[in-house]
């Protein structure tokens, strides 16, 4: 084989790696293990573009790295293969999303196989396969059969909170449950009903129903996660988005609060995720009191975590869907009032919170008493406070909280400066306004003025002090067909769980995949979607889990795939125990991450697994960006000029299609049959060539920027791709793609094939000792490459070997004692030609079972100097000489050198000084 043949070389070993099963992984206690993981991909139809496989590709090298340090290696791939596109397209079609499913699967798969990637193929995990959901549904179903004990600061049984029920009420249980959970006896708790003690119980499950304010977007037919609107529209097909009230499943995450904020601190995260997941948690310590409406029996309760401003609050603000809004609004106000909540509660969470500028609100004619000096104050109702955090309602002090502030003005309302001694850490700078210097808490500092407020408050009884979270409950359901089912039916409108020996419940067939005509989910669609009981047959569950539930365990699934009996067996989940290394996007920070940390904890709970968080080790990928190109037509005509000339013509810049364009040279010919209305095109050009222009944009189809993988690989092979994408820059930053580039890769690798021959071609490798350059070349390429690795720097251990291959090729070496072991650093890399490069030194096995080189510091120390020699101030002559030598034997020798002696011309010197190491004066 003269030149190296990619094509041949991949598929060979791609195929071998198939055939003998090289990268599966099981339990070894004899080994250490190293558990490396990528984001959960979703598989759409589009496949994967270049930008993709980056921190596929980085894992990988890890891998195999681990793997020659002699780690026993767990590095799984599976799909989060349910979800709304795959059911839209299905909606527009009518083919059962499964199908599209499993062709987007065949798709990825294929891709990410052709880059050689180091998958355990034989641990895939499908969410929509009903052998996986199985275990979703039965997570679920422990979920609903828990409790949190506040006590304990653990879930626990729900059977075991009955017991304390029939044995003692629930006055002294300490427990998370809903905050209008009634006090009951022991008496009380046995005289009540089937169905009140459901109800009861629901108010303390870790998965409980509920009415809830949601997104819901009529033209998906589904409820929306806050991610997923943007200005009052889907994210997927721009769709108006309302508020609305909602029977739903929640997950009770909030229970988890503190143990999930500090968690974080043992994490080797990134300091920009955890500090995202601390903001959205969002622990505030203060207090919570109730403001009593004016001439109504109503009490508004508010939390605030500066209670020792009170004496400043000059309005109360509500969220447009409090319950009390109706109420509130008098005639006068209602018309003004009414057109403001109707526009205001159709606006999504996120947009309410990231909004700062836009200031609107309505008055609605009704007051509050300040418990602290009788005082009437207006009651508003303003967008900026949120139902679904704390009380939906704040006590406005405009003077010491900006958004209170900006709203006060806008509107006119009072401000009043409070003057006490714990204003200096105030998180909102006093602006102006009245001055209130109050005898009760004045002068006071803050804890301390706090502390007497809360006490006034208990005392009262219409306050306490609280720690309280920003985070809410987790909506659980979602009103389409392609998820989950819940393993749950209805009776006397109450949810029951079917028998977990009835799992997995399976999806049901139905006759289209939109809601009904009476509004109920798809699967309300379903025939004889029932569950019979020896009590009757009742109504299924027609909601679905979201997108989220699959993937919240799957890390937990891949180390025992086929296990029937248990979600894992607890001795295997116990040696692979937390992910080592998890590498995927920041955008999952506050939905993913935080989910599966709150599933990973509930499972150790209740002894399921043996961690309490799952990926020790986070790496968030940057973004490859698209570099598209353009081509310049002169206005009002099919004439295109190219790039040098275009400021000669007036002209408009339209995209084109990068993969008709060579370092930016545009194919013309391709370029008239991209598109039927270019055909009779006609150019302009620059010495013959057509040159684009160029920019850094987005990759997306809708600018032709899209690289397919695909085409790289069958133009410059798997490897030059995965070593380009590591060159890139590094792995943490956004860098634009660039095929231009592309050529240097390509070409050490061809370099590198060659140093394993002879100028014939022939596979030539000496057995004769390396020389000390030799040896220095590859320990100094080892030191670098191990450092890079182990502080995940891949571009600089690509520019590393470059630098290593050039050296070794200057210096002719052909040397087993070399080459081997280069094989053996560049191998993580770039697999395909190092395996075939190891088979043709004469191995056997895969060079995934060989050892990582081990550098050795004395190849790189340097044990002489090449002394110059200056005579009268001008270097004369050059000596290689050993560093062991004594000043006097650096002298004698420089002396007794015949070219110094030529220039000496018989003369004996005056001086000679010798700096060792360095330079030898000769004065004459």
């Amino acid at each position: 084989m003269a030149d190296y043949n990619f094509q041949e070389v991949e598929k060979k070993w791609q195929a071998y790696w198939e055939k003998n099963q090289i990268f599966n992984a099981q339990a070894d206690n004899s080994k250490p293990k190293f558990y490396s993981l990528d984001m959960f991909p979703y598989p759409s139809g589009a496949g994967l573009h270049v930008g993709h496989p980056l921190g596929y590709i980085a894992s990988d090298i890890i891998t195999r790295y681990k793997r020659l340090q002699g780690f026993n290696v767990l590095h799984p791939m599976g799909y989060d293969s349910f979800g709304l596109p795959a059911e839209q397209y299905a909606i527009q079609t009518g083919q059962h999303p499964a199908i599209t499913t499993a062709q987007n699967i065949n798709r990825y798969t294929e891709q990410l196989k052709n880059i050689g990637f180091a998958f355990d193929w034989a641990k895939e995990v499908r969410t929509s396969d009903p052998q996986y959901y199985k275990w979703t549904q039965w997570i679920f179903m422990q979920l609903f059969e828990s409790y949190y004990d506040k006590k304990e600061d653990k879930a626990k049984s729900i059977t075991s909170l009955v017991a304390v029920f029939e044995l003692s009420g629930n006055a002294e249980v300490l427990a998370v449950c809903d905050e209008d959970t009634p006090e009951f006896s022991a008496a009380e708790w046995k005289s009540f009903s089937e169905k009140q003690k459901q109800q009861l119980l629901l108010k303390y499950r870790l998965t409980y129903l509920a009415e809830t304010t949601v997104n819901w977007c009529p033209a998906l037919g589904t409820v929306l996660s806050n991610d997923e609107v943007k200005d009052g529209f889907s994210e997927r097909g721009g769709h108006p988005v309302e508020r609305k009230k909602m029977m739903q499943w929640s997950m009770r995450i909030t229970a988890y609060a503190e143990r999930l904020l500090q968690g974080l601190d043992a994490l080797e995260w990134s300091e920009p995720i955890k500090e995202m997941q601390r903001n959205w948690i969002g622990k505030s310590i203060g207090a919570e009191m109730v403001f009593q409406v004016k001439g109504q029996d109503k009490l508004i309760k508010v939390f605030t975590t500066r209670i020792d401003t009170i004496y400043g609050v000059t309005y109360l603000a509500l969220a447009p869907e409090h319950d009390y809004v109706k109420d509130l609004i008098t005639e006068e106000q209602r018309a003004t009032a009414e057109a403001y909540v109707e526009v205001a509660k159709n606006r999504s969470e996120r947009d309410r919170m990231s909004d700062v500028k836009t200031i609107s609100g309505a008055f609605t004619g009704s007051y509050a008493i300040n418990p602290f000096n009788g005082e009437e104050i207006q009651i508003w109702i303003a967008d900026y406070v949120l139902a679904g955090y704390g009380t939906g309602a704040v006590m406005a002090v405009p003077a010491h909280d900006e958004r209170d502030y900006n709203f006060a003005k806008h509107f006119g309302l009072e401000i009043r400066q409070v003057i006490e001694g714990s204003m200096e850490n105030g998180s909102f700078p006093g602006k102006g306004g009245t001055i209130i210097n109050s005898d009760f808490i004045s002068g006071l500092e803050m804890k301390v003025a706090m502390d007497k407020a809360i006490a006034f408050l208990e005392e009262k009884k219409i306050g306490k002090g609280k720690i309280q979270y920003r985070m809410r409950d987790a909506i659980f359901t979602r009103q389409r067909y392609w998820g989950e089912p819940l393993p749950v039916f209805f009776k006397e409108g109450l949810p029951y769980l079917i028998d977990e020996k009835d799992l997995p419940l399976v999806l049901p067939e139905v006759d289209k995949y939109l809601p009904t005509e009476d509004g109920e989910p798809p699967l309300g669609r379903a025939k004889n979607w029932t569950y019979k009981t020896a009590d009757g047959e009742f109504a299924l569950e027609k909601s679905t889990m979201p997108g989220w539930a699959g993937s919240s365990w799957y890390f937990f699934r891949y180390m025992d795939p086929q296990n029937e009996e248990k979600l894992v067996d607890p001795e295997i989940e116990k040696y692979w125990g937390a992910v080592d290394l998890y590498i995927g996007g920041a955008e999952h920070a506050t939905g993913h991450l935080l989910y599966s940390r709150f599933w990973t904890k509930f499972l150790y709970d209740i002894e399921v697994v043996s961690i309490e968080e799952p990926f020790s080790k986070m790496i968030n990928q940057g973004m490859i960006q698209g570099r598209s190109n353009f081509v310049f037509r002169v206005k009002g005509t099919n004439t295109f000029v190219s790039h040098g000339l275009k400021d000669q013509f007036e002209t408009s810049a339209m995209h084109v299609d990068v993969n008709i364009v060579h370092n930016d040279q545009l194919n013309i010919d391709k370029f008239k049959a991209w598109r039927p209305d270019l055909e009779d095109a006609e150019f302009i050009t620059e010495d013959g060539k057509y040159i684009c222009g160029a920019e850094v944009e987005k990759m997306s189809k809708s600018k032709y920027n899209v690289v397919n993988p695909d085409d790289i690989i069958d133009r410059y092979g798997a490897d030059t791709l995965r070593m380009y994408e590591m060159f890139l820059g590094p792995l943490e930053q956004f860098k634009p793609w660039n095929t231009n580039g592309i050529d240097g890769v390509s070409k050490f690798l061809k370099k590198l094939w060659k140093l394993y021959h002879d100028q014939q071609g022939n596979f030539s490798v000496s057995n004769e000792k390396a020389t000390k350059e030799e040896l220095k070349t590859l320990h100094k390429t080892i030191k670098k490459t191990q450092e890079d690795l182990e502080n995940y720097s891949f571009n600089t251990s690509v520019a590393s070997f470059m630098i290593c291959v050039n050296e070794l090729t200057a210096l002719k070496c052909n040397k087993r004692e070399i080459l081997e072991p280069l094989a053996i650093i560049i191998s993580p890399y770039a697999p395909h030609i190092t395996e075939e490069l190891w088979s043709m030194l004469g191995h056997q096995d895969s060079i995934i079972f060989s050892k990582f080189p081990e550098f050795k510091e004395e190849y790189l120390v340097e044990n002489s100097h090449e002394y110059p020699i200056s005579i009268n101030g001008k270097v004369r002559a050059k000596l290689s000489l050993s560093l062991s030598l004594s000043r006097e034997e650096v002298e004698k020798t420089a002396l007794e050198d015949a070219t110094v002696q030529k220039w000496l011309e018989g003369k004996t010197p005056k001086k000679v000084i010798v700096v060792p190491g360095k330079i030898v004066n000769v004065v004459v």
